[in-house]
């Protein structure tokens, strides 16, 4: 039985890893980038920085299955990621919570809004913004409001390329307002970036006498036969886009070294109302990697054109969905082919999450 998977990501490494070591036969990974771990492969540099080519990618899981199997793969740190926003020129946490607060506005303003808050919602309840908005106490409008603006309009529209009205809620309701003291972006049991980087994490997973992994190498241009097809490349491609193109927002980066030891005091440093990048991201603080020099992403997001940039994000809305379903009927008709990842079901994936859906797919089929 021979095993054909595209894409060597978190996807396929999981699915090729699981059919190789438990059922014992012969897998192919085959992949058309020059390296493994998709979108979160990542490298260091030669000042020793551990860079994330693909923009900065931090693990975090409540599922204990996906967390003992990604930890066979590589030890993690125990880092706990927190986003920095810059409003009104003051630096601050979000998602916006109760120590936000007090960091934006006068203390008698933001005491005053955090009773309200306390009175009107369940303590460490995360409200979607477009939800919050539906207050009719006067300083809860007027705090929704400011949240909205400073936080949330501009920065998704610099991101999706639309007003927040013109998304899915699934896609709003990941920048809520958090009515709790926690200043961690997530929340979750398990949190970390592996010691040796994504790219090795990877690496071992693919590391075994039944994988054979394959770079520089597209699916139209691979020739041999094969008994089943775990394909997670963008699904309307496999069909040659014979129902019209699934949308995607592409990123890119621009990386600048230089000569501090550090440019910003965080990881990550959101700027939702000032230039005409998303964020800033500063590598080493992930690892703590030590050096004189420094190295920083500057973010850009774009629309994702074919043949000029990579697709990063589904764009979820009514008519994409429908589309999107067009194509999976077709996938269903075939035979022992099967689809997965951000790209092969067309659906936003956290890292644990990709995972999630790769070992449920191979009880699936074992």
């Amino acid at each position: 039985m021979i095993n054909l998977v595209v894409g060597a990501g978190f996807s396929g490494a999981t699915v090729a890893r699981k059919i190789a070591e438990e059922l014992n036969e012969k897998v192919v990974v085959i992949d058309s980038k020059n390296h493994i771990a998709g979108n979160a492969y990542d490298y260091r540099d030669k000042n020793g920085i551990m860079i994330h080519k693909y923009g900065s990618h931090i693990f975090h899981t409540n599922n204990d299955e996906v967390w003992q199997f990604v930890s066979r793969f590589g030890s993690f740190n125990t880092y706990m990621h927190k986003v920095i926003a810059v409003i009104d020129g003051i630096e601050t946490t979000i998602p916006f919570n109760l120590r936000t607060l007090y960091d934006v506005f006068p203390e008698s303003l933001a005491q005053r809004l955090e009773n309200k808050l306390l009175q009107h919602f369940e303590y460490n309840k995360k409200v979607p913004i477009l939800e919050f908005q539906k207050q009719d106490d006067a300083d809860l409008k007027f705090l929704a409001q400011y949240v909205y603006e400073k936080v949330f309009l501009h920065y998704t529209t610099k991101q999706w390329g639309v007003k927040p009205d013109e998304i899915d809620g699934a896609v709003t309701a990941r920048v809520p307002v958090y009515i709790s003291c926690d200043e961690r972006y997530f929340q979750d049991k398990y949190q970390g970036i592996p010691f040796e980087g994504y790219a090795s994490l990877v690496h071992n997973m693919l590391d075994h006498p039944n994988i054979e992994v394959r770079l520089n190498t597209k699916f139209e241009d691979f020739k041999e036969e094969y008994d089943r097809l775990f394909y997670t490349g963008s699904i309307d491609e496999f069909f040659a886009y014979k129902f019209g193109e699934l949308p995607y927002r592409s990123v890119h980066f621009k990386l600048e070294e230089l000569d501090m030891p550090y440019y910003q005091s965080n990881s990550s440093v959101n700027y939702p109302c000032n230039y005409d990048f998303t964020r800033i991201h500063e590598y080493k603080h992930f690892l703590n990697d030590i050096c004189d020099k420094t190295v920083i992403a500057k973010e850009y997001s774009e629309a994702f054109e074919r043949g000029k940039n990579e697709r990063y994000y589904p764009i979820p809305n009514e008519a994409n969905a429908a589309l999107y379903q067009q194509y999976l009927s077709e996938a269903k008709a075939l035979k022992n082919v099967y689809f997965l990842g951000r790209l092969g079901d067309y659906k936003y994936y956290d890292m644990d999450k990709a995972i999630a859906r790769a070992l449920e797919l191979f009880k699936d089929i074992k």
